[in-house]
């Protein structure tokens, strides 16, 4: 139980609870064993009375009266507390629940982009639900039968052996071998538990990826082929189940041979002291009905510990991500001012995952409210720029200086609070279009959304809709345009009005004359911001204060927008291939 020690934290939190819970359920089994000895004190009452007719009838009327009141009352008490115990412990596994969701949650906003790129998103969601409900089980139903179970054998045992020493010993013969066979199974289920819940989250993520790229999978008309790849690893996925069942299912036969072994023995051994006197009839069907009383807590022993060992398993599988140290870390507690300048020097990046060079000796200066254009080809590097500045990861070598501070010695906080970035595949969440762009401004106005909007050339679209900025989009924004949810990525930046502008080919989907509409908007929105806008269009470029032209990570050429037409190379190149272009449509 060595990983499911990380809960440690969360039984002291609640160990108040846990007390209460505990004191009930010793309190309730004890009131649950005093009700073998009052029906062995009622049989041996009837005995007594047939072997003496001549006894008074009222006092044998008004003993056995009171032993089934008492019967009666004491169960009565017994299930009410019961009933609490359960309130104060199953109650707790949901706060615990509760509590390690969020921790995993709030683990996963910490990791690095990195992170989630060697991870898959089924895994992520099977860890933070399906594990952390096998861990919650433990955490309630295991521990409140684990009490119950003992507290019931070591009172049951103790009023056994007061009544009869030596018919109690012969009784519970039988636990040794059942605590070696317990130990033997729990090896095997923890094992194959284990192999379970991986192919869980194998069915999750095949799952998940099937749904994100439904649209890809019609349009290729590959529905059996997938069909058929999911049968494969639904068959395997229940055939380790299975597996786990059939070890799992010896448990519940193994318990009741054994506890039909000990009513074997209580019925001969204690027929003979009868006989010979040692005991009376009453504690023979007491030591019977202890017996069975037992039955139920005996065969939890291989469900408690079939829960166990899931949670062990489960509880492995969170902790593997609870322990990774994120890549990126917030260095400064104070909040750090952000001005807007921004500088790289002689920076080196390279993608850990995939060993590309992204980033090689990369020098260049923007002064705050200045607008820089960066333009390459695929893979040259421009978004890696977006994303350093962002400090979504740390580079290698060099230095990148905000206001002539290091990136890193400044707040993250702060740093991501002054930057409004608008990727290049617009991600938008399944939620109305205003709460899609009020995303960069919480509290934001309504003028201030359709101010945004219409600065980013959506408000005229959005209108349209039957529920206009109420529409609820689908997931990851499907319902719109990919132009449409370009623009409503850019209002989102805009509203946030922050102090560094970050565009990553967000107008790749947008016409050239919408792009010249939204492009005049920009210049004046940020005005007094620091911009950077990554393009494949020279029109997104042109009217920037300095633009740079990368090639494998390097500056191959730099200038405004007059000086590089005016000289041979990619910028000249491509610009005058997209002025073909435009002439001829």
């Amino acid at each position: 139980m060595k990983e499911l020690q990380h809960l440690n934290k969360y039984f002291l939190k609640y160990k108040k609870q846990l007390l209460i819970g505990i004191s009930i359920t010793i309190i309730s089994i004890l009131f649950k064993v005093y009700v073998p000895k009052l029906i062995g004190s009622i049989i041996d009452i009837v005995n007594n009375q047939l072997q003496n007719p001549d006894n008074s009838m009222s006092d044998f009327k008004s003993q056995l009266l009171n032993n089934i009141l008492l019967i009666v009352g004491t169960a009565i008490i017994a299930g009410i507390l019961t009933f609490f115990m359960r309130q104060y412990i199953i109650n707790v596994s949901r706060y615990i629940e509760f509590d390690l969701k969020n921790e995993i949650y709030k683990q996963y906003q910490k990791l690095s982009l990195n992170f989630y790129k060697k991870n898959r998103t089924g895994d992520l969601m099977n860890r933070i639900s399906e594990d952390v409900g096998q861990v919650r089980m433990y955490t309630g139903p295991a521990i409140m039968y684990s009490i119950n179970t003992i507290t019931l054998f070591v009172v049951a045992l103790a009023f056994m052996f007061k009544e009869a020493p030596m018919l109690t010993l012969y009784t519970i013969i039988p636990l040794p071998i059942l605590s070696v066979l317990i130990y033997l199974i729990s090896k095997e289920i923890h094992k194959r538990s284990t192999v379970v819940q991986e192919y869980l989250s194998k069915l999750s993520t095949f799952t998940q990826e099937i749904f994100s790229g439904i649209s890809v999978i019609k349009a290729y008309g590959i529905e059996p082929q997938t069909q058929a790849d999911f049968d494969t690893l639904a068959k395997t996925s229940k055939e380790k189940q299975l597996s786990l069942v059939r070890v799992q299912a010896f448990f519940f036969p193994m318990m009741l041979l054994l506890i039909g072994i000990s009513n074997i023995i209580v019925i001969y051994i204690g027929g003979q002291q009868y006989i010979n006197g040692e005991i009376s009839l009453g504690n023979i069907i007491e030591f019977i009905i202890y017996v069975n009383m037992l039955t139920w807590p005996v065969a939890t022993v291989g469900w408690v510990t079939s829960i166990i060992q899931r949670a062990e398993a489960s509880q492995k599988r969170i902790n593997e991500f609870l322990k990774i140290e994120p890549e990126i870390k917030n260095n400064t507690i104070e909040p750090s001012v952000i001005g807007g300048n921004i500088e790289f020097k002689n920076i080196h990046f390279t993608y850990d995952d995939t060993n590309i060079k992204a980033i090689q000796g990369l020098s260049f200066k923007i002064n705050s409210g200045e607008t820089l254009a960066i333009i390459g080809k695929t893979g040259s590097g421009k978004s890696t720029i977006l994303d350093l500045i962002g400090r979504l990861y740390d580079i290698d070598k060099g230095q990148l200086l905000i206001d002539n501070q290091p990136i890193d010695k400044l707040n993250l906080t702060s740093l991501r609070d002054a930057i409004g970035y608008v990727p290049q595949d617009a991600f938008l969440f399944s939620d109305t279009i205003n709460n899609n762009i009020k995303f960069g401004k919480e509290n934001a106005a309504n003028k201030e959304v359709i101010d945004a909007a219409k600065n980013a050339q959506v408000h005229e679209n959005i209108i349209k809709f039957s529920n206009g900025y109420d529409t609820v989009l689908g997931e990851r924004g499907i319902t719109l345009s990919g132009g449409q949810k370009q623009r409503v990525s850019i209002a989102r930046a805009i509203i946030k009005d922050p102090k560094i502008l970050l565009f990553d080919d967000c107008l790749s989907a947008v016409d050239t004359e919408t792009e010249e509409k939204i492009l005049n908007n920009l210049k004046k929105v940020s005005s007094g911001k620091t911009s950077i806008i990554v393009s494949h269009r020279i029109s997104s470029a042109k009217n920037a204060n300095h633009i740079i032209v990368l090639d494998n990570g390097k500056i191959v050429q730099n200038g405004t927008h007059n000086q590089l037409i005016n000289n041979e190379g990619y910028y000249k190149e491509l610009y005058l291939k997209q002025l073909s272009e435009n002439s001829n449509t």
